[in-house]
């Protein structure tokens, strides 16, 4: 008599995993040229934005738009994005398993059998998705790191070997002596020309290495536990405003306009209130601890306290919140993407799940 195992209706930490993380990719790759421009305002200081004789000014969004375009052509929006991608992907997936894991961890400890589970508080939200949100970017802030150096053009000179271009010359008369070979000057200095560069992922990972060591791979990482509140708070009003829409009802699915409000509203708050911190993050992650190559000498972060002086010392408290309306309408419009499309994928992720069972269930013993 053969018997059939009991389909799956629930995905597990491990589903609700794959589909965030399929969620991210995709809300991440529909706003990849926003998030290039927003990140390369946020790496910016004052000295980056000079005209040549004209006084400092804020880079925009649109004028950083029109220049990549110009100088860089379309392939310039997406520089970094399969590092991008990969770090979207690792870090999404990472944090909705732990926070899928834990919250359901949580839950189930809290109820009693045969009772119906409560609703998490604001505080459990928070502390919950803060513990996600930290296991997360311990194991996936290298790539992190690596695609924002790729995503502000840091890249690495190709070394080339110098040669002495030698022609043979044939036998002088005995009253001449000439060279056996003669040493040809190039017309233009080599300082003069543009040195290839290399920008692929493992090149910009070897540089990161040799200027601040392995641990230059996890640049920025105190900010990014930091940052775990972002996430948190994320979640933590979506969850709350999403029970106002519902009326507290967990068998009630937002409308896909509903939830792109929901997730819009609790983005927006979140970066406001993290965003001096999400700065300070990336322009170290992009300058490094000791400088690039081609700045060596300059003075040198230490941290993201340090940025933060030092901005306050110069561009005052404003300079905290350079780019963060392009954070802001980034951060929105992915957050908004991945909560309408998140339902949708964990539907293909359950499919997925049950299809992969039914050929196990199905293969020859």
């Amino acid at each position: 008599m053969s018997s059939q195992s009991k389909p799956v209706q629930q995905l597990t930490p491990f589903g609700h995993a794959l589909a965030g993380a399929l969620g991210g990719v995709f809300s991440n790759a529909v706003v990849y040229p926003l998030d290039t421009v927003k990140t390369r305002i946020q790496a910016a200081s004052n000295n980056d934005v000079k005209g040549k004789g004209k006084p400092s000014q804020k880079p925009s969004v649109i004028l950083l738009l029109r220049q990549i375009l110009k100088q860089e052509g379309i392939a310039g929006f997406y520089k970094g994005f399969g590092a991008s991608m990969l770090n979207t992907f690792s870090t999404q997936y990472a944090y909705f398993f732990f926070y899928s894991f834990v919250r359901s961890t949580y839950i189930k400890r809290t109820t009693k059998a045969g009772s119906k589970p409560k609703a998490l508080s604001t505080i459990a939200e928070l502390v919950l998705g803060a513990i996600a949100g930290a296991l997360a970017q311990i194991f996936t802030i290298p790539v992190s790191v690596i695609a924002t150096r790729q995503q502000v053009g840091r890249s690495v000179p190709i070394k080339r070997s110098k040669s002495t271009l030698s022609f043979p010359v044939a036998e002088p008369s005995p009253q001449v002596k000439l060279p056996n070979e003669i040493t040809v000057e190039p017309s233009v200095h080599e300082e003069d020309v543009e040195p290839e560069r290399d920008a692929s992922f493992l090149a910009v990972a070897r540089e990161i290495i040799e200027e601040d060591g392995v641990t230059g791979l996890w640049l920025g990482i105190h900010s990014s536990l930091v940052l775990t509140v972002n996430p948190a708070i994320t979640y933590g009003v979506f969850e709350r405003v999403k029970s106002i829409f519902t009326l507290g009802d967990p068998n009630v699915k937002l409308s896909p306009w509903g939830a792109f409000t929901v997730g819009a509203l609790s983005k927006t708050l979140a970066t406001v209130v993290t965003y001096p911190y999400i700065m300070a993050k990336v322009r170290v992650q992009a300058h490094g601890s000791k400088g690039g190559a081609s700045d060596s000498k300059t003075r040198k972060y230490n941290g993201a306290l340090d940025i933060l002086k030092k901005v306050y010392k110069t561009e005052g408290l404003s300079g905290w919140y350079q780019g963060m309306s392009a954070q802001i309408i980034k951060a929105v419009l992915s957050q908004a993407f991945l909560f309408m499309s998140k339902d949708q994928f964990e539907r293909y992720a359950l499919i997925i799940m049950i299809a992969w069972q039914r050929l196990a269930t199905a293969s020859p013993a």
